[in-house]
């Protein structure tokens, strides 16, 4: 497929009985590997696996979910040689701020799910002077109904340039940029290459480094100032230690033989739900077997884990970015270091941890997500429309430039 067809075009989700019978052949058809005494310590031990089979196989209702999916206006278009599939829900606020919304892995579009509706529209949901949204939700290049990016490497900064691609091609001049887990890594970067386009970041995690290293993995150099850190860096810097001591094992095969691994996960439902558990096991079942699904069903179990190689090859920033930044953290994640982050991100407007949900905010506290992204974005477009009037007269509206909205 070429860049000749750009223009994007509408798109359903419609699994085919025959994958859904042929899922459940194989949900039937397991060999299930002898458990060893004390799994936990090897992995995920087998019973919860084999709970989580039973439940896809005679509780979990995939067209459900499709069309919960399917609710949701959805289109696809092409950018740089690749397939870019992407939610686009606008608001009738006409206030709304444009804001495209990146998942990570192993996760997808299913991730905002519970988000859509309070953030296009506030009034809906008991809110009707929260500040709304219009929301571009794509799913990553290699992932999801994007399907398998088999040209050329799709690492954080070209899934950015796509995304900036995205927005001009829906008629947004300026908006916001927010994300979990990858989604994280490459919002950051879309502000990097955009300032002009972008008024604000806000994330969930900032996977800041100890000065020296490279990579997305977690800190394992131990940092020349480290008597120079806070007492709350210092503790956030041993959680990341341990977490990466006994968590990491994913991180390091995905960023140097992912397509090794894509074998076995492309071939067995069960072992691309084990591999994927590992990192989301506290979400619930649906939730759980829905991102499994996708990656199932769209044949991209093998291509998803590619971006953490491709991450690794990309040249590194040369310096911080400056767009303005925020952080929603919450308890059972990874804990940023603000030391470094401020070293890596020069504008730093909001820094709040949370002392409930996980990695999977948007679905285990989405209200805590939704207020934070509106009191981020809602104080970030004041200050847009006052510095834009000042600069270019009473007549220029922050709306005018949010684009003709043609979508």
């Amino acid at each position: 497929m070429t860049d000749t067809v750009t223009e994007p075009r509408p798109f359903t989700i419609a699994v085919p009985d025959d994958e859904l019978a042929e899922l459940q052949r194989r949900l039937a058809a397991i060999r299930w590997p002898a458990e060893p005494n004390e799994p936990q310590r090897y992995g995920t031990p087998t019973a919860v696996i084999r709970a989580l089979v039973e439940h896809w196989r005679n509780g979990y209702v995939w067209r459900h979910w499709e069309a919960e999916l399917n609710r949701h206006p959805q289109f696809t278009t092409v950018i740089d040689g690749a397939t870019i599939h992407f939610l686009h829900i606008r608001s009738a606020d006409p206030q709304a701020i444009p804001l495209i919304l990146t998942h990570g892995w192993p996760g997808s579009i299913a991730e905002f799910l519970d988000i859509i509706g309070p953030l296009t529209d506030p009034a809906a949901y008991g809110d009707p002077d929260g500040q709304a949204f219009h929301l571009v939700i794509p799913s990553l290049p290699g992932f999801g109904w994007s399907g398998p990016a088999t040209e050329r490497r799709w690492g954080p900064r070209r899934i950015a340039n796509a995304w900036v691609q995205l927005m001009e091609r829906l008629g947004y001049h300026r908006y916001g940029a927010a994300g979990n887990d990858w989604g994280s890594v490459i919002s950051p970067e879309l502000g990097r290459i955009a300032p002009e386009r972008v008024i604000g970041v806000h994330v969930t995690q900032l996977f800041s480094k100890p000065p020296g290293e490279v990579t997305h993995a977690l800190p394992s150099a131990e940092p020349a100032d480290l008597d120079q850190l806070s007492a709350e860096d210092r503790e956030a810097l041993t959680d990341l230690r341990r977490l990466q001591s006994g968590f990491s094992s994913y991180h390091l095969v995905h960023s140097t033989k992912p397509l090794t691994l894509g074998y076995a996960l492309s071939d067995s439902p069960v072992g691309l739900l084990a591999w994927n558990h590992q990192v989301m096991g506290d979400l619930d079942p649906d939730a759980v077997l829905t991102h499994v699904s996708i990656h199932w069903f769209t044949g991209t179990a093998a291509s998803a884990p590619m971006i953490y190689a491709d991450d690794a090859a990309q040249d590194q920033p040369s310096g911080p970015t400056t767009v303005p930044l925020g952080l929603a953290q919450f308890a059972d994640d990874a804990r940023a270091i603000r030391a470094y982050a401020e070293r890596e991100h020069a504008a730093i407007l909001s820094w709040h941890r949370y002392p409930v949900g996980g990695h999977y905010a948007a679905h285990q506290q989405p209200a805590l997500l939704i207020n934070d992204l509106r009191d981020f974005f809602h104080g970030l477009v004041g200050a847009d429309r006052t510095a834009r009037r000042t600069e270019n007269g009473p007549d220029d509206e922050f709306s005018r430039s949010c684009g003709d909205h043609r979508r």
